[in-house]
C-alpha cells in the first residue's frame, strides 16, 4: 500500500511534466511566429487552443467517467499530442525559412486537440489519488500543483536561455520539439498513476446518462450557470498575454537603444516571473477559499487582470518603467491561480462523484474553450485595429482596452453572482 508522501511525490512529478510540456512554447510561440513572418496569424494559433477546448476536454472527461480509467486517457492524449507537436517541429526544421501557415497550423492544432484535455484529466487523476488516501484535495492539491508551475518556469527558462546552433529556442522551432519530447515522457509516466474508477453500470440509463452528458445539467442550477458564464468571460483574458506579451516586448528591439535591454532580449525569462508568482499564490488558495469563498476569490482574480494589462500599457523596458512590467508579472499569479485553480476546486467540491471528470471538462470548455477562443480572436482584432505591428507605439492603447474589459467583467460578476460563503458547511462536504 502506498504512503501519503509517496502519492504526493508521484503527483508532483505528474504536474511538473504536465506544465513543462506547455511552458516549452506557450509564451514564446508568438515571438517565433513573428520571426518567420507569421505574426498576423498569431491570433489563430492561440484561438485554436480555445476552439479545441470547447469540445475535447468535455469529450475526454466523458470517456474517463464512463469508458476508460482517467490515467489511461491522460496517457493516450499526451502520447498523441507529443507525436503531432514533434511533427510540427520537424516540419519547421525541414522547411527552414519557407514555413507555410497551413501545414504548421494543422499539425499544431491536432497536438492541441489532444493536449488541452490533459489539464482537466491531470486534476481528476490527482483528486482521485488524494481522496483514495483520505486526504482533502482543497488542502493537499495546491502545494502539489505548485510544482506544475515550477515545471512551466523551468521549461520557459530553458527555452529562453538554451541556444541550439547559435539560435535561442524562444526564436526557433526547437521549442516545439522540446514540448513534444516532454509530452511523450508524460505519456508513459501517466500509466503508473493510481487507478481511477470508471462507472460502467449496466443499468438502463437515459440518453443524458448513457453518453455522460449529466455534467451539462449543472446549468439548471442558477448559481452554477452564472459561475460558468463568468468563467467564460474571464477565460477571455487567459490567452491575451500568452499570445502577445512576448511579441509586445520584442517590438522594442526596433529601437537600437533598447534592443539589449533584459526585458527585450530575454523577454521569456521576464515573463517567467508571472509563473514564479503563481507558485506563491497557489499556496494562498486553501486559506482564501475557506476564508473568503469563491465569489471574493474570483473578484480578486478579475481585478488582478485589470492591473496585469494596465501595467503592461504603462511599462517600458528602460528603468524605472521596467518595474511596471515586473509588477504585471507579480499580479499574474493572483489573476491566473485565483481563477483557474480555485474554480477547479469549486467544481470538485460541488459536483457528485459520477460526473466529476465531466464537470472538470465542462469548466475547461467554458474557460479555455469558449472564453479563450473568443477572447483571443477579439484581442487579435483589437491589436490589428491599433495597428501595433506597423506602429509599435500603439501597444499601450491595446493593453488599456484589455484592462477596461476585465474591469467591466469584475463589476458585472459582483452584481450577478449571488453566493453566500458558509465555511463550516463547505468544510463538511
Amino acid at each position: 500500500m502506498e504512503t501519503k508522501s509517496n502519492i504526493r511525490f508521484r503527483l508532483i512529478v505528474m504536474n511538473f511534466l504536465e506544465f513543462a510540456v506547455w511552458g516549452a512554447y506557450l509564451t514564446s510561440l508568438g515571438r517565433y511566429l513573428g520571426n518567420i513572418g507569421l505574426g498576423s496569424h498569431i491570433k489563430w494559433f492561440f484561438a485554436m487552443q480555445g476552439i479545441v477546448s470547447i469540445f475535447m476536454p468535455t469529450l475526454m472527461g466523458i470517456v474517463a467517467d464512463r469508458r476508460m480509467e482517467a490515467q489511461k486517457v491522460l496517457s493516450l492524449c499526451q502520447g498523441l499530442a507529443g507525436i503531432f507537436m514533434l511533427a510540427a517541429g520537424m516540419y519547421c526544421m525541414n522547411a527552414g525559412a519557407d514555413v507555410h501557415f497551413g501545414p504548421l497550423f494543422i499539425l499544431y492544432s491536432f497536438s492541441l486537440a489532444f493536449f488541452m484535455p490533459t489539464i482537466a484529466l491531470t486534476n481528476s487523476v490527482a483528486y482521485n489519488a488524494l481522496r483514495e488516501q483520505g486526504m482533502d484535495p482543497v488542502k493537499e492539491f495546491p502545494p502539489i500543483r505548485v510544482f506544475g508551475t515550477i515545471g512551466f518556469i523551468c521549461s520557459m527558462l530553458l527555452t529562453n536561455f538554451l541556444k541550439i546552433d547559435g539560435v535561442a529556442m524562444q526564436d526557433s522551432y526547437t521549442q516545439l520539439i522540446s514540448s513534444g519530447i516532454l509530452s511523450i515522457i508524460l505519456c508513459f509516466y501517466a500509466l503508473s498513476m493510481p487507478h481511477c474508477p470508471v462507472n460502467r453500470s449496466r443499468e438502463k440509463k437515459s440518453f443524458v446518462d448513457a453518453f455522460g452528458l449529466k455534467a451539462f445539467t449543472l446549468f439548471k442550477d442558477s448559481q452554477f450557470a452564472v459561475f460558468f458564464i463568468f468563467s467564460m468571460l474571464l477565460g477571455a483574458s487567459l490567452q491575451i498575454t500568452n499570445g502577445y506579451a512576448n511579441t509586445f516586448l520584442s517590438s522594442f528591439a526596433a529601437d537600437p537603444s533598447l534592443a539589449n535591454a533584459f526585458a527585450v532580449k530575454h523577454s521569456n525569462a521576464l515573463i517567467s516571473l508571472s509563473q514564479a508568482s503563481e507558485t506563491l499564490c497557489i499556496l494562498l488558495i486553501p486559506f482564501c477559499m475557506k476564508r473568503f469563498g469563491i465569489k471574493k476569490v474570483m473578484l480578486i482574480s478579475m481585478l488582478a487582470w485589470v492591473f496585469r494589462f494596465g501595467f503592461f500599457g504603462l511599462g517600458h523596458p528602460s528603468w524605472p518603467g521596467v518595474l511596471l512590467f515586473i509588477l504585471s508579472c507579480i499580479v499574474y499569479g493572483i489573476a491566473f491561480d485565483f481563477f483557474n485553480i480555485s474554480g477547479s476546486l469549486y467544481v470538485e467540491q460541488r459536483t457528485s462523484k459520477d460526473i466529476r471528470s465531466s464537470a472538470q471538462g465542462l469548466f475547461m470548455m467554458m474557460t479555455n474553450g469558449f472564453g479563450a477562443s473568443v477572447g483571443t480572436l477579439a484581442a487579435g482584432a483589437v491589436v490589428e485595429a491599433c495597428d501595433v505591428f506597423n506602429t509599435p507605439g500603439n501597444w499601450p492603447k491595446a493593453w488599456f482596452i484589455f484592462a477596461g474589459y476585465a474591469l467591466v467583467v469584475a463589476i458585472l460578476f459582483a452584481i450577478f453572482f449571488k453566493y453566500e460563503h458558509h465555511p463550516e458547511a463547505e468544510a463538511a462536504k
